[in-house]
């Protein structure tokens, strides 16, 4: 069925309001919009779904929902685990609770039980509960750090983290087959809760949660001798981590919390912000405003759902630097392997988890440390396989992750954790302010015992219906070797294959493969990697630079950003 015919077919569709048939009604003169809202499916992958909030086949809408929580619910059914349940949460995004509530009409009507939250949640916390109550899986309504137009649905397994490759290609395969308008079955919502086949889940689960994250403190020490001479400014983004953040924050002692009264309002227009992205220094507008006024040396952001978290930190000069997310994963890391040492807290078997795209810094930590580091491709889901894999050797996770300010510490969920990240930057804060040092004072000393790193990602956007296929040909042109890279190339990898080739035309195999990845690492160590986004229509380049100090990190860097940017 062509782009128009399902058109006509949508304006035709009894279930739609008088609303959304008006909004249809309204793109009729509009074909580019009609190819745009129709010519194919939202893809529904391992990442779930994401896109605009509008009516059509290709859009956020209920009918989308419906239809893939039915081919939820029928995966949910054929592993057995209808009476084990399925968890719901939400963020603050506009129709993220009435696509909560439909997704658990639809699951309740095929006879799978379901927990849904009261209210908005952190994202963590939903792979907290998946685990905690032994639900088959999980559906969380959030489109992450997108823009306010934008929501989407993450689907998880038993485990607690995102699907696995192999259950998101049943359910992509089962939505092909389930009509959009009658395939997905529906019950009255109040009906369901009375008869109990929707459970509400509220404080009780946030207390079980909060216990957890409260768990992984470290060393509180220098928090409570620092008493009110310790303060940081904290904004959720109009988002999830409102409440739980400053709440686990306060148990452990932090007496002077100041946040961002007018984003403590979860609200999914995000009024406030330029940018809903924690990684974007725009975004900190507000929070650096009252940084300023109160004197305070750290900000900490979380974004809209709550599972990444930024810092910002004040330098000798009195300048506040946001500091990426390589940057704080590399903190992070030495902090807890030095904290647990320095308390006798590092299990035996200590390791860290880290993706291909993130900072190498952490390989030379780990290995200066004595702590194994392994690595999976770029997703979370890839983290947990991981964690579960050599766990289940007998070995401890102590950190996990990734470039794009995504941590996860301590093994009660299996998907990044702003609220406990939060809490752990906050203590690390504490211990070196203790000191009379700042993050980036502490940033600056990593360095001088680590070496000199520098990275930088650069975003090709390639936007439109071809889209897709530009992004292809730029791939292709890389494997051809047509672009001519801008230094010299010590080895490749190309990650579809898991083949790495030397410069002298050695090859040998990699552990990772499967991914559409391309790497190439330069003489003195520098890398530089393209991945096609899963999400968004844009190749992504990561260049992860080193030197012999940071002047030649950065011009290495600079070099290897402008090859990119000239794609």
């Amino acid at each position: 069925m062509g782009y128009m015919e399902e058109y006509k077919r949508w304006l035709e569709a009894p279930q739609l309001s008088e609303e959304e048939r008006a909004e249809l009604r309204g793109i009729a003169s509009d074909e580019k919009e009609i190819e745009s809202r129709f010519y194919a499916p939202l893809a529904f992958g391992t990442a779930g779904l994401r896109g605009t909030m509008a009516v059509g086949l290709n859009r956020m809408n209920v009918y989308v929902v419906r239809q893939v929580t039915q081919a939820m619910a029928e995966l949910a059914i054929s592993a057995g685990g209808a009476e084990c349940g399925v968890a719901i949460a939400h963020d603050s995004r506009i129709n993220s609770r009435l696509f909560a509530t439909e997704a658990a009409r639809v699951l309740a009507a095929n006879g799978v039980k379901v927990l849904l939250f009261d209210d908005l949640r952190p994202t963590p916390e939903l792979s907290f509960a998946v685990r905690r109550y032994g639900c088959i899986a999980g559906i969380n309504i959030t489109a992450s750090h997108n823009p306010s137009e934008y929501n989407g649905y993450k689907a998880y397994w038993e485990d607690g983290a995102q699907l696995p490759p192999e259950h998101a290609g049943a359910v992509e395969r089962a939505v092909a087959k389930i009509d959009i308008f009658a395939g997905a079955k529906l019950c009255d919502f109040d009906g369901a809760v009375a008869s109990g086949m929707i459970k509400i889940l509220g404080a009780e689960t946030d207390e079980a949660f909060l216990s957890c994250a409260f768990g992984e403190t470290i060393d509180l020490g220098p928090v409570k001798r620092m008493g009110d001479k310790l303060s940081f400014v904290y904004t959720p983004f109009h988002g999830a981590g409102y409440k739980l953040v400053p709440e686990v924050l306060r148990r452990a002692g932090f007496k002077s919390v100041i946040c961002v009264e007018s984003q403590m309002i979860p609200d999914g227009r995000f009024p406030t912000v330029a940018s809903p992205n924690p990684e974007n220094a725009e975004g900190f507008a507000c929070a650096l405003e009252v940084a300023k006024e109160h004197g305070v040396s750290l900000i900490i952001g979380t974004d809209p759902d709550a599972d990444r978290v930024a810092a910002v930190a004040r330098d000798k000069a009195g300048e506040y630097r946001v500091l990426s997310g390589n940057q704080t994963g590399a903190l992070l890391l030495d902090y807890i392997i030095t904290a647990r040492r320095r308390t006798g807290t590092l299990p035996e078997k200590p390791f860290a988890v880290k993706t291909i795209v993130s900072t190498d810094m952490a390989k030379t930590i780990c290995d200066m440390n004595g702590v194994n580091l392994y690595e999976t491709f770029t997703g979370f889901k890839f983290i947990a396989e991981k964690i579960n894999e050599k766990e289940a050797e007998g070995e401890h996770s102590i950190f996990s992750f990734e470039e794009s300010i995504g941590y996860l510490i301590g093994g009660y969920c299996r998907d990044k954790d702003a609220v406990t990240a939060t809490l752990l930057i906050a203590e690390m804060a504490a211990y070196y302010a203790e000191r009379g040092e700042t993050l980036v004072d502490a940033l600056e000393a990593l360095y001088a015992k680590y070496g000199a790193f520098s990275e930088k990602t650069i975003n090709v956007v390639m936007p439109g219906l071809d889209g897709a296929e530009k992004i292809k040909a730029l791939m292709a042109r890389l494997r051809s070797g047509e672009a001519e890279l801008p230094l010299k190339v010590a080895s490749s990898i190309d990650y579809i294959t898991g083949v790495k080739t030397y410069a002298d035309g050695r090859t040998e195999k990699t552990e990772l493969s499967g991914s559409d990845v391309l790497s190439y690492e330069f003489e003195g160590g520098s890398k530089l990697l393209a991945r096609p986004s899963g999400t968004e229509p844009k190749i992504k380049f990561y260049v992860l630079a080193r030197g012999a100090d940071m002047a030649e990190a950065e011009k290495v860097r600079d070099t290897l950003a402008a090859f990119a940017s000239s794609l």
